[in-house]
């Protein structure tokens, strides 16, 4: 931990100054980043995923410590020209970024998860502000003169099938980001963030990826993980292999697919490797016929193999897709 308190400010749309302060304390057992935006509790949301994103390209993270951010007032909807200033006050405060002089920043992204800053919104950038994209900071990395970040991340995405029992029907993903993790001061589960979805789908996240890592024997203590859903909010358990693959592609354990990787299945015990069996087989198997795409690779609970039709596989193969079902983990 560093400074007890920080501030940041970031030019707002109708040239007016928005102020982001930072304040660190020991966690015990709080959430390892705090924030508030007065009138906005959307936007504190927000805030928050995108520090937990951005600290995803960081060597080394504290997990015993909170950082407790806050904005003075909540800018123009849609403006997001403060995000860079929450980035920087986030690392201020914990000595990992200096200035001599107050910061002023601007800058928004797409990917902090892979340090990479998109552009501004500024007209023109006033002297002694640090505005993000081409000409100004591309990537956090340059803060200290370091390479891109992104370079370091390994990233691989798996789709699994959501249903509902209508025209909602649809695939969604699930994107696993790793990089090497140095923190020797982390446990496994502190090492792996799942930013915007709520705390039960969190937790479920780690405890998958850790049991499914004690499996595969070579994973656990060696990565920093970021995890990120296409949607937010969903129900149900037939994600789970769908992320476990991603983690396993993303970390050179299994084979990448010509296409996509499709799959969905569930288990409670992720540890011993085993698949199980989830619900809608039916629906499911319906829908990921009408999606799948040449050189997909499709993977199914070992428990839905008699209920698979030789129709629905000739079609399947018809379309180039491929299909197994299996009951382990490992180089499928």
């Amino acid at each position: 931990m560093s400074d007890s308190l920080v501030s940041c400010r970031s030019i707002a749309g109708d040239g007016s100054y928005l102020t982001v302060t930072a304040t660190v304390r020991p966690r015990d057992g709080r959430a390892e980043v705090k924030c508030s935006v007065p009138e906005a509790s959307e936007l504190a949301r927000r805030m928050q995923e995108v520090v937990r994103l951005a600290r995803h390209t960081e060597a080394r993270f504290d997990s015993r410590a909170q950082v407790v951010l806050s904005m003075d007032r909540a800018p123009a909807a849609g403006e997001r020209d403060w995000e860079l200033a929450a980035v920087l006050a986030d690392r201020m405060v914990r000595g990992l970024y200096r200035s001599a002089a107050p910061v002023v920043a601007n800058g928004w992204s797409d990917a902090w998860h892979l340090g990479r800053v998109d552009g501004h919104s500024l007209p023109s950038v006033p002297l002694g502000v640090l505005a993000g994209g081409e000409g100004g900071l591309p990537h956090l990395g340059a803060l200290s003169g370091h390479p891109d970040p992104a370079v370091g991340v390994a990233s691989s995405r798996a789709w699994f099938p959501l249903v509902s029992g209508g025209d909602g029907d649809s695939l969604s993903w699930v994107e696993v980001h790793v990089r090497p993790s140095q923190a020797d001061c982390e446990d496994e589960e502190s090492r792996i963030v799942a930013p915007g979805v709520d705390a039960a789908l969190q937790a479920r996240v780690r405890a998958v990826l850790v049991a499914a890592r004690h499996h595969d024997g070579r994973g656990q203590g060696q990565w920093r993980t970021t995890v990120r859903f296409a949607r937010e909010r969903f129900q149900g358990g037939s994600f789970e292999l769908a992320l476990v693959m991603a983690d396993r592609m993303a970390r050179g354990r299994d084979f990448l697919p010509r296409g996509r990787l499709l799959a969905t299945g569930q288990s409670s015990s992720w540890h011993a490797g085993q698949v199980e069996n989830v619900d809608g087989a039916a629906p499911k198997c319906a829908l990921l016929l009408r999606e799948a795409q040449a050189g997909d690779r499709i993977l199914l609970p070992r428990a839905w193999e008699a209920e698979l039709a030789p129709e629905w596989r000739a079609q399947l193969k018809a379309q180039g897709a491929s299909v197994a079902c299996v009951d382990r983990i490992g180089i499928i």
